[in-house]
């Protein structure tokens, strides 16, 4: 194809995406704040009986944090005299969410064009699932003694789920292993571009790294949920769930982190309802995504120190459990691993992380992956990280948002990543 070819190609397919996009017309977003714990209650009611409403990030158990909420632009009305009859406290903050939508779609656009890949600029853009796999793919050539590409399995639409594992290239078998995975959830796409930072500074930037992979190999999988990734890419931003169909032939997806097989089922922690975000499944392990990560986790067990689940937003270091108050035996070591991230980053860069179990400083979970990883895995710390929000709604950074977030980010990472390297040796 002709440079000039190529150009034409570039700018139809970025007009078609850009078409084929859900463009938010007139949705807006409102900012809520509950003042106790009686309308944080009803606003935890509110999300499990208004699906159309989107609920943006997490309705906190014990404190005033404000809560976002996107919905259709006939549901406003609706809203506004709910809250008003209940004199909660709220304010819009986006009338009309389809500019900033396309704006951002198209600065995502313009910023891959100038990219050769499959090499790639992860502070660049954001990328698809397809660019990511093909980057994984590109890595063993450029790194043959250190980096090794092995797929797991596929997804529902039969998308190749892929897992990079990269050593310190001196043969020894058995290592223990630093398993992370990113994008569980389909919209938070600040989660792949941290696993691929990851990944970046473990090859590209080795010497200063060196330390962290003389005993430790590191396993990463950027998509878990790949088909709802492609999914925000290509039709809906801020799609969370999986696309394989449910009972409900109106409600698509499942909530990969509701779907594991340990404490599956707790209604306090997930949903039954196949509309609800944080649907479970009919039973654990029904999506082929939830499957290959759980061979993943059983292949490494035996040899499983750290597992790591990346997801936005929050600032939080959450720990098992989530279906319980109970604590596990091993509580204080996971905290003190959480503790080396959380005061790396606050010395770096003055961001504040909470820490603790899931039940505590979030809220129930249940069928989680990181209870699974510690419950079923034998992982010896297992962890979900919240990356910091960015955008308008949380789920939604600008490019220009990726380095600051991704290298604060790393900070926690590689002191957590030190802590365990230096508590548990091979």
């Amino acid at each position: 194809m002709t440079l000039i070819g190529h150009i034409i190609f570039l700018l139809l397919l970025q007009s078609s995406v850009l078409l084929a996009w859900q463009d938010y017309k007139d949705y807006q977003v409102y900012e809520l704040t509950p003042r106790d714990s009686s309308e944080e209650s009803l606003l935890r009611k509110l999300a499990r009986e208004k699906p159309q409403w989107d609920f943006l990030g997490p309705i906190r158990w014990h404190n005033e944090s404000t809560v976002r909420v996107m919905l259709p632009p006939e549901e406003a009305s609706s809203l506004v005299s709910l809250f008003e009859s209940h004199q909660l406290r709220y304010r819009l903050l986006i009338k009309d969410l389809s500019p900033l939508v396309q704006a951002q779609r198209a600065e995502n656009l313009r910023s891959k064009q100038r990219l050769q890949l499959p090499h790639i600029d992860v502070l660049a853009a954001f990328y698809t699932h397809a660019e990511i796999n093909a980057y994984l793919d590109s890595l063993p050539e450029r790194y043959p003694k250190r980096a090794q590409v092995k797929q797991f399995g596929w997804s529902y639409e039969r998308r190749p789920l892929k897992v990079l594992t990269i050593s310190n290239g001196d043969g020894r078998r058995n290592k223990p292993v630093i398993l992370i995975d990113g994008t569980v959830h389909a919209r938070e796409w600040i989660s792949p571009s941290m696993a691929l930072y990851i990944i970046q500074q473990l090859l590209d930037n080795y010497e200063e790294n060196q330390g962290l992979l003389q005993d430790y190999d590191w396993v990463i999988m950027p998509v878990v949920n790949a088909d709802g990734y492609e999914y925000t890419h290509s039709e809906s931003r801020y799609w969370r769930k999986t696309r394989k169909p449910t009972t409900d032939p109106d409600c698509v997806g499942t909530d990969i982190n509701r779907n594991f097989a340990h404490e599956w089922g707790h209604d306090a922690g997930s949903s039954s309802d196949p509309c609800e975000d944080i649907y479970r499944g009919e039973r654990p392990f029904d999506q082929p995504e939830s499957q290959v990560l759980r061979d993943i986790l059983l292949q490494y067990s035996p040899r499983l120190k750290w597992y790591l689940s990346l997801h936005s937003y929050g600032n939080y270091f959450l720990l098992p459990w989530g279906y319980t108050n109970n604590l596990p035996e091993n509580y204080q070591d996971m905290m003190d691993v959480a503790e080396a991230g959380a005061f790396a980053i606050v010395h770096s860069t003055n961001g504040i992380y909470s820490y603790g179990s899931t039940y505590y400083v979030l809220y129930p979970t249940s069928g989680d992956t990181a209870d699974y990883a510690l419950g079923v895995a034998n992982a010896t710390v297992a962890m979900t990280m919240e990356l910091p929000a960015g955008g308008f709604s949380g789920f939604d950074p600008w490019v220009s948002h990726i380095e600051g977030l991704v290298t604060e980010s790393w900070v926690g990472v590689r002191a957590m990543a030190a802590e365990v390297i230096r508590r548990y040796p091979s």
